[in-house]
């Protein structure tokens, strides 16, 4: 774990990587040009810190930053082109505290069995050791949820992040019957959602907001908060640092304390995998094993509640 100052510096890297756009793949030969230039630059000259390819922050001119997204130019049903947004769940952390679950309700006005993201009690046979497992829309790059929507409502932006946009949701229900992983839900009744989900305009990249009676909803990876530099819901709000959130391209992903690792080197060391591999969905979405767990599982009971609604949303 770093040190405060580390985490401060870490969690404004994000800020600004989100912001401008960076990319790791490229990183080797743009901060070469980048430190030569810092070397030279003003005292008094603003500067933002970068991830190098090695992990390894250093500080560069704002100057030498060219700003790719801007609320003008940014298209809520195309996303970003030059992201990969991918997230980490550490089953070892997981407690199931539900302050993820919470978060996620308020900051999308969810009411109800409604909840998008689901702590579930998991255990392969009575001889193994059960753990928490978070689940919610595993973002796919090649989603079945996007193939059988007939009016195109369902859609996966550039960034990989998928998408609905219930002003063209007819209420089929073809996409919760087409996903595997059955983190869809269905508004059989009107939502009793407070006036502020309604008070401004639609936009499809906030998920929830409002919600409609007779269409589907879903984990949207809250590109709302994204674009402004931010995390998602869940990921600040759990206080474990079960989830990291990051960019594929940058190699990196950030936890809610701000501590940023190497996504292919933690995936690699951490024998990462996704649900249901053999299905070719390729989830956005990786899960570390639970081992050398920080609690035991019984500490999580306390706030187990099993989720009967499940059934009754994915039938058709």
């Amino acid at each position: 774990m770093k040190d405060s100052n580390n985490q401060e510096q870490r969690r404004e890297f994000i800020r600004k990587g989100f912001k401008f756009g960076l990319v790791a793949t490229a990183g080797g030969v743009l901060l070469t040009k980048y430190l030569s230039t810092s070397a030279s630059a003003s005292e008094s000259e603003e500067m933002v810190e970068l991830m190098t390819t090695e992990g390894d922050l250093v500080k560069v001119p704002k100057s030498e930053l060219q700003e790719h997204h801007n609320a003008s130019a940014y298209n809520p049903r195309e996303g970003f082109a030059d992201k990969k947004f991918v997230m980490v769940v550490d089953l070892a952390k997981c407690k199931n505290a539900r302050k993820c679950q919470e978060a996620c309700n308020k900051g999308h006005y969810i009411t109800g069995e409604n909840a998008w993201l689901k702590i579930y009690k998991m255990q392969e046979s009575k001889e193994t050791s059960p753990y928490w497992m978070p689940t919610q829309c595993q973002h796919c790059d090649k989603p079945p949820c996007v193939k059988v929507c007939p009016v195109d409502a369902t859609f996966k932006r550039r960034d990989g992040i998928v998408l609905i946009d219930n002003e063209r949701c007819i209420g089929c229900r073809f996409c919760m019957a087409a996903c595997p992983y059955s983190v869809r839900v269905f508004n059989w009744e009107e939502p009793k959602q407070e006036e502020q989900a309604s008070a401004e305009p639609y936009t499809p990249d906030f998920c929830g907001k409002p919600s409609v009676k007779g269409t589907v909803d879903k984990c949207d990876f809250c590109p709302h908060q994204t674009i402004k530099g931010e995390m998602p819901f869940c990921v600040k709000a759990c206080p474990n640092d079960v989830f990291a959130f990051g960019d594929m391209y940058e190699d990196a992903v950030t936890n809610g304390s701000g501590t940023t690792f190497k996504l292919s080197e933690l995936l690699k060391e951490r024998g990462a995998h996704r649900l249901m591999e053999s299905l070719g969905t390729e989830p956005s979405v990786y899960y570390l094993p639970p081992v050398d767990r920080t609690d035991d599982f019984e500490v999580g009971l306390e706030n187990y509640t099993p989720y009967e609604s499940v059934k009754k949303d994915t039938e058709l």
